[in-house]
């Protein structure tokens, strides 16, 4: 069963949304300004005490920002939504809008690494607790939560790829009186739609799948008029992590191919975990497709997982043997990207942190793109065999 909607209807949302769009224009302009001027002094006054919503300077509203943030609150079911210069600019932002010193978190284990940072270093010096938790394991996470301030989940988790009951965690959340927070950028709202699972706000890179192409570096937060305006006043303005004008737009240029793209990174993805996972130099393949079944809410797969090889292969030699894959970090655009984990694992920044982060030493991260399926498994297999002999 689909608890959200359809492909098809998020295409329709996108399309009914040029509508409004100025001059007739299929393409909505980009407003690129720094400010605005007002044509008197009692409408800037208005717009001052509140009583009038206007863009006064891009930094708190823009034209070409809002119809971004229209279109993600449109396409997640939310109510409204804000846009960011970048993921982590989001997280931090809406995070630090609900904990105080003294308050504690709990978060599902194997969070992004970044925001498993932040966790351990600002919240830490802030007196902010954060306590990890198997998001599949409901009952553990439901004698963590009394007490808690907000309750952060990645579904599927950051590198190995956890699938989690969303909504029943959601369910425990709110029995406790618990702000819920998901990353939703792995699976975008094609492939699941938190808020109508009943958490209380949705977060994505949009540097991902939003945009879709590699061109662009940002983030947005979904949910509530309530609680996206507890964030727009209390965090987005001091922190100054702005959207751009010009990468709003190429957001809503990048959203309006999402549900064909989403379909084919599933896919091609899909396909290729199924042959790594024949192989006996594959020791395991992290993607939840490969599960018994998927979990409720969870209604498709994207194109990134990852799989951990056996000992004899030899992981540099591999890498530098792909054609198609390059080696970079993140994800969602049209090209394969691959990331070893002897690599994540050197990072000078927290180094004891990849224990919590779960990731194997052995194991190798993929971003299967737009470029073809046989073309790509035919990289890896050439690779494969080099990386043995």
């Amino acid at each position: 069963m689909n608890n959200g909607v359809e492909p098809f209807d998020l295409a329709s949302l996108i399309v009914a949304h040029d509508d409004a769009n100025a001059f007739d224009a299929v393409v909505p302009p980009i407003v690129q300004t720094s400010l605005f001027t007002f044509p008197n002094y009692d409408e800037m006054v208005a717009s001052y005490r509140g009583e009038k919503v206007r863009p006064i300077y891009t930094r708190g509203l823009n034209p070409t920002v809002r119809a971004f943030e229209e279109m993600l609150a449109k396409l997640e079911g939310g109510e409204d939504a804000l846009g960011f210069a970048s993921g982590m600019s989001a997280i931090s932002s809406t995070v630090l809008s609900f904990v105080e010193p003294g308050d504690r978190i709990v978060a599902v284990r194997h969070v992004y690494p970044d925001a498993y940072r932040l966790f351990g270093t600002l919240l830490k010096r802030m007196r902010v607790e954060v306590t990890y938790v198997d998001g599949r394991d409901e009952e553990q996470v439901a004698k963590a939560l009394p007490g808690a301030k907000l309750f952060y989940m990645e579904s599927p988790t950051s590198w190995v790829m956890e699938a989690h009951d969303v909504g029943a965690l959601a369910a425990l959340a709110k029995r406790h009186g618990v702000v819920s927070v998901i990353d939703n950028s792995w699976a975008s709202p094609v492939f699941q739609q938190p808020l109508l699972l009943g958490v209380d706000l949705v977060l994505h890179s949009a540097s991902k799948y939003l945009g879709g192409h590699s061109d662009v570096v940002a983030g947005v937060v979904a949910g509530s008029k309530d609680l996206i305006g507890r964030i727009r006043s209390e965090a987005y303005p001091y922190l100054g992590g702005k959207l751009s004008p010009f990468d709003a737009w190429l957001l809503v240029r990048g959203m309006r191919t999402l549900p064909i793209r989403m379909k084919a990174h599933e896919g091609s993805a899909l396909a290729i975990a199924k042959r790594l996972q024949d192989l006996d130099v594959v020791e395991k393949v992290c993607h939840p497709a490969l599960a018994n079944r998927l979990p409720a809410g969870l209604n498709g797969t994207s194109g990134l997982f990852s799989f951990v090889f056996r000992d004899g292969v030899d992981v540099r030699r591999f890498t530098d043997h792909l054609k198609l894959f390059k080696l970079g970090v993140s994800w969602g655009g049209h090209e394969s990207l691959i990331v070893p984990a002897e690599v994540v694992l050197q990072q000078k920044a927290q180094p004891n942190s990849a224990h919590a982060f779960g990731i194997d030493a052995r194991s190798v991260r993929l971003h299967v793109g737009l470029e073809g399926t046989e073309a790509l498994w035919n990289d890896l297999e050439t690779a494969i065999a080099v990386s043995q002999s």
